[in-house]
């Protein structure tokens, strides 16, 4: 009798937290009809990177579904309209289920940080020396800590027509083991540029933009500035 009761303890427990752990994932998506402050900062985020023409109201409805759609497909994501945990990743939103770590940037954790920045120096910076690699790396950290940019290192990244990467989907490449050291070198404080939050090509820039920021110094093919 002992042993049947554990035998039942043990099955109840487990589909106790199978049952916690599939309502904690769905109980984190965001979709039409949803409403509260989670809606309202993913519209907030949406709005500010031009995704999103409607109100900041808090209520998942048409415009909001439209503007996720639109996000997700920038991002190679299947355009489904719902804020599930790749979405939120690229909103730069954390996952409530999602034990904290480490953060080196807001609401996103170390791993997930070092992860998304050594893809981006993969694509942007490969051939480059290692001290320019870690160069591209620091100016998105400074970009994630001015007001100027979106606060997180997912907005940065993934803020429209930031990044020719993100458009081309080279940024979804994985990373070499040096994209990955230079990733952890520019989180923990290592900035060859002292502040810089642009770099560029000068051999294959088009954008004439770009050529009012003054330049501060180059590492091989690249001039970073301000």
């Amino acid at each position: 009798m002992k042993k049947y009761v554990l035998v039942l303890t043990i099955v109840f427990s487990v589909l106790l937290v199978v049952s916690l752990y599939i309502n904690g994932i769905s109980a984190q998506n965001l979709a039409w009809g949803s409403r509260g402050e989670e809606v309202r900062e993913a519209q907030t985020r949406l709005r500010r990177w031009g995704y999103l023409d409607g109100e900041v109201d808090g209520v998942f409805g048409a415009d909001t579904f439209e503007a996720v759609k639109r996000l997700q497909r920038n991002n190679g994501l299947t355009p489904d309209g719902v804020i599930g945990p790749r979405t939120r990743d690229a909103l730069g939103m954390p996952a409530r289920t999602t034990a904290p770590t480490e953060p080196a940037s807001r609401g996103v954790s170390r791993s997930d940080d070092v992860n998304l920045l050594a893809r981006t120096i993969f694509a942007e910076a490969k051939g480059e020396p290692y001290e320019g690699k870690v160069a591209v790396g620091a100016v998105i950290l400074n970009r994630v800590r001015n007001p100027a940019f979106p606060n997180t290192m997912a907005g940065v990244v993934y803020q429209p027509c930031a990044f020719e990467p993100v458009k081309n989907g080279a940024i979804n490449q994985a990373p070499d083991d040096e994209a990955f050291r230079a990733a952890r070198d520019a989180l923990n404080g290592w900035d060859p540029t002292s502040g810089a939050l642009y770099f560029w090509n000068p051999a294959t820039a088009t954008s004439r933009w770009i050529w009012t920021r003054t330049i501060t110094l180059r590492i091989g093919k690249h001039v970073f500035g301000n």
